[in-house]
C-alpha cells in the first residue's frame, strides 16, 4: 500500500466498538466472528491506525454490571487507551437494544420508560466525558412507530424536546464540555423514525432551549435508504454551523440500512463528500459507522477497517487533483461567468436595488442558448476517478 495513504492521527479517524466489534449475526444467521473485548477492540484499531474510539455506554460496560465490574471495566479501557494512545472524542446511549425500549425511549409512551431513559442517559454522559468524550451524540432509533394509531407525533416532538432540553442543562450544570449531536434516520428498527432526515433535524434544534449546544450527525446510509443526496444534507448541516459529528459508510439506495465499507458502493458520492470536507475545513473526526461483510474474519475486519480509511485518503487526493486540474476549474469558471453586469443587482435588499434590477433587461433567449458543459465536467469527473487523468 502507497505510504501516501497511510492514516495518521491528523486524519481524526474513528471507529465505534459497535463497528470493528460487529460479531456478523443477522436476522437470519447466527454470529460468525468471535466477540472482541473492548480492550481488544481498542489494540485493533491501534494496530489499523485509527485515531480514536467511540462507544454506547453498553458497548463497554454491560447494562446489567455491578459497581465493581463497571470500575473495572472502565479502568482496563482506559489503561488500553493510555497504552495505545487512541483518544475517545464521542459517546453515546444504546436507548434501542433492551426491550424497556420497544416503544421507544424519549418518545415512549409510558413516562416510567422515558424517566429511564434520562436516567441512563445522564450516567452514560456521566462516562462519555470519563474517558474524554466532547461530543455526545443522540440517534433515536426507537423513536417512532409501525402504526399512526399509537402516538401523536405532536406530542412525541414535545417529548424528544422535553428530554434533550433536560439533558443540555444537565450538561451545563455539571459544568461538561460537551456538544449534543442528533443523528437522523428515516426507517428502522422502527416503520418510521421521528425526525427522519437532517434538514428535520435542523428544524427541532432551532426549538430548543440551548441550540448552541446541539448540532446534527448525519449518516452517509441513513440520507440514501431514502434515495437523498448526502453530500447536500451535509452541506446544509455545515453551513448552518451545525456538523458536529459525521458517521461515514456505504450503502444502496432505498435498501435496509447496509453500513458497508465507506466508498465500497457510491464512489462518486463519497469522492464529493470528502471533498466537501476537506473544503471548507471541516476539523471533526471522520467516524466509520460500518461493519465488514459477515464472510470475514478478524484478519477480514481489520482489511475492513483499514479500507475504510485508505479510501477515504485516495478520495482526499483525489479531490486535491481536482481542485488543481486546469480544464476542470475552467469549466467551472466558464459555468459561472457573465456576472459583471448584474453586478449591481446583487448582494442584500436594498429598495434602489430591486427598482433597478425591475428595470433591467435580460435576453431570455441568449440565457436558455447557453450550453454549461457540464457533460464534459461530469466526464473529467469520472476519468480523474478511474484514474486515466
Amino acid at each position: 500500500m502507497s505510504e501516501s495513504y497511510t492514516p495518521t492521527p491528523a486524519d481524526k479517524f474513528t471507529f465505534g466498538l459497535w463497528t470493528v466489534g460487529n460479531i456478523g449475526r443477522d436476522p437470519f444467521g447466527e454470529p460468525v466472528r468471535a466477540a472482541l473485548s473492548p480492550v481488544q477492540i481498542v489494540h485493533l484499531l491501534a494496530e489499523v491506525g485509527a485515531w480514536g474510539v467511540n462507544f454506547h455506554d453498553n458497548d463497554l460496560v454491560p447494562i446489567d454490571a455491578t459497581p465493581a465490574e463497571r470500575d473495572r471495566i472502565v479502568r482496563d479501557f482506559k489503561a488500553a487507551l493510555a497504552e495505545t494512545g487512541l483518544v475517545v472524542p464521542m459517546a453515546t446511549t444504546n436507548l434501542f437494544t433492551d426491550p424497556a425500549f420497544k416503544d421507544g425511549a424519549f418518545t415512549s409512551n409510558d413516562p416510567r420508560v422515558r424517566a429511564y431513559a434520562l436516567q441512563k442517559t445522564m450516567r452514560a454522559i456521566d462516562l462519555g466525558v470519563e474517558l474524554g468524550a466532547s461530543t455526545y451524540v443522540f440517534w433515536g432509533g426507537r423513536e417512532g412507530t409501525e402504526t399512526d394509531a399509537t402516538k401523536n407525533p405532536v406530542d412525541s416532538v414535545k417529548r424528544f424536546r422535553e428530554a434533550i432540553n433536560f439533558l443540555t442543562e444537565y450538561v451545563r450544570d455539571q459544568g461538561y464540555n460537551l456538544r449534543f449531536a442528533l443523528e437522523p434516520k428515516p426507517n428502522e428498527p422502527r416503520g418510521d423514525i421521528y425526525f427522519a432526515t437532517v434538514g428535520a433535524m435542523l428544524g427541532f434544534i432551532a426549538t430548543l432551549d440551548h441550540p448552541e449546544m446541539v448540532g446534527v450527525n448525519p449518516e452517509m446510509a441513513h440520507e440514501q435508504m431514502a434515495g437523498l443526496n448526502f453530500v447536500h444534507a451535509v452541506a446544509q448541516a455545515w453551513e448552518a454551523g451545525k456538523l458536529f459529528h459525521i458517521d461515514l459508510n456505504d450503502q444502496v439506495y432505498s435498501r435496509y440500512d447496509q453500513d458497508l465499507r465507506f466508498g465500497s458502493h457510491n464512489i462518486k458520492t463519497a469522492f464529493f463528500l470528502v471533498k466537501l470536507l476537506e473544503d471548507v475545513g471541516y476539523d471533526g473526526s471522520r467516524h466509520f459507522d460500518a461493519h465488514a461483510y459477515r464472510t470475514e474474519d478478524v484478519e477480514g475486519v481489520k482489511d475492513f477497517a483499514r479500507g475504510c480509511m485508505r479510501t477515504y485518503l485516495i478520495l482526499k487526493e483525489k479531490a486535491q487533483r481536482f481542485n488543481a486540474d486546469a480544464e476542470i476549474q475552467g469549466l467551472l469558471a466558464e459555468a459561472q461567468a457573465g456576472g459583471e453586469e448584474v453586478a449591481a443587482y446583487q448582494g442584500a435588499y436594498t429598495a434602489e436595488r430591486a427598482a433597478a434590477l425591475k428595470a433591467a433587461t435580460f435576453d431570455r433567449a441568449a440565457l436558455g442558448r447557453k450550453g454549461y458543459a457540464y457533460e464534459r465536467l461530469d466526464q473529467l469527473t469520472m476519468e480523474l476517478l478511474l484514474g486515466v487523468r
